[in-house]
């Protein structure tokens, strides 16, 4: 009771307040996305992405290093298919010697102890820009299913240590969690887009990727911005199908979605953090209206916060090199 209570006791120094900070962002929290082009020495800036680039395998080799220099130890990859290799039945995600196989190779290669996951979603190969396969202008759930596992299979031979299935088709972790018992891949995990809402927030992604819908959008699979209680129903069955981690996205306007989840399950929760939210204080900070550092740590903290584990952000580099100096 004031005045022997005087709450602002606590917050008098740095040191104080370093003392008894709840929340703490460490490289460890992080996964980084990178996306990777066919090419030898590419190093592409995304227009709707300052400072972040795609990359061609030699540069992605470099690139694996320097995380793992910087205490960064996992990754998340993404591969900008040439548009001659897209098809409706995403027939390039399956080929062995494909750029997403290269290229978990290239980074176990020059990395081994980086943890590789691997997007696992059709529309990067897709003619079409869906996440699934197409039929008279209906995405389609179990056969895409089955695409997926086979994918998934494929990214695990090449070294994966753990598909990410971002498509939200029905079933899809029980189907690709035995294929890979099946194929002997016990290992190798699944982190599962269990809460991928059909957001306004992708629009800087999909230029990355040139993985823009060619008609429609995807709302038949990806969920209403309006729901809460739908978001804990796909998250508990993909863990009763095998999900060995789970993920929220978009981040920031999701958070009561990470507690809700973090409040009902007993496995890592993983935010995604993605391109709309990474492009809009980009662009706030360049006009000066925003201080770019102390917001962007403010918003990782709220994940954190909010009860994510696990958090894929195009910020986590930025964030390795000022962690230090935090406070």
């Amino acid at each position: 009771m004031y005045p022997l209570r005087r709450n602002r006791r606590l917050r008098n120094s740095l040191a104080i307040r370093s003392l008894v900070r709840e929340t703490h962002i460490t490289p460890d929290d992080f996964l980084v996305p990178l996306f990777v082009v066919e090419g030898k020495g590419i190093k592409e800036e995304i227009a709707s992405m300052p400072n972040y680039y795609r990359l061609s395998l030699d540069l992605l080799g470099k690139e694996a290093k320097e995380l793992w220099s910087l205490g960064l130890k996992s990754v998340l990859l993404f591969v900008k298919v040439p548009d001659a290799l897209k098809d409706n039945q995403g027939t390039e995600a399956l080929n062995a010697k494909g750029l997403m196989q290269r290229a978990v190779q290239t980074v176990k290669n020059a990395c081994p102890e980086l943890l590789v996951m691997t997007d696992v979603a059709l529309d990067p190969y897709s003619s079409y820009g869906h996440d699934g396969i197409v039929e008279n202008g209906i995405i389609l759930n179990d056969e895409t299913a089955e695409v997926l596992a086979e994918m998934s299979v494929s990214h695990a031979k090449a070294g994966a240590d753990f598909v990410a299935p971002s498509d939200m088709m029905d079933g899809r972790i029980l189907t690709i969690r035995e294929a890979l018992e099946d194929e002997g891949f016990l290992q190798t995990g699944i982190m599962s887009y269990s809460a991928k809402y059909a957001s306004a927030f992708y629009g800087p992604f999909r230029d990355a990727l040139d993985s823009a819908p060619g008609f429609g959008d995807k709302k038949t699979y990806q969920m209403d911005p309006s729901n809460r209680f739908e978001a804990i129903k796909e998250t508990e069955m993909d863990i009763d199908e095998g999900a060995d981690i789970v993920m929220v996205k978009p981040g920031l306007c999701y958070l009561d979605i990470v507690r809700e989840i973090r409040n009902e399950v007993d496995i890592p929760v993983a935010v995604y953090q993605v391109s709309g939210e990474y492009a809009m204080l980009k662009a706030a900070a360049e006009k000066g209206w925003l201080d770019h550092d102390t917001v962007m740590m403010e918003q990782l903290i709220a994940m954190k916060r909010a009860g994510a584990n696990i958090i894929a952000s195009y910020f986590a580099k930025d964030v390795a090199k000022l962690i230090d100096g935090y406070a």
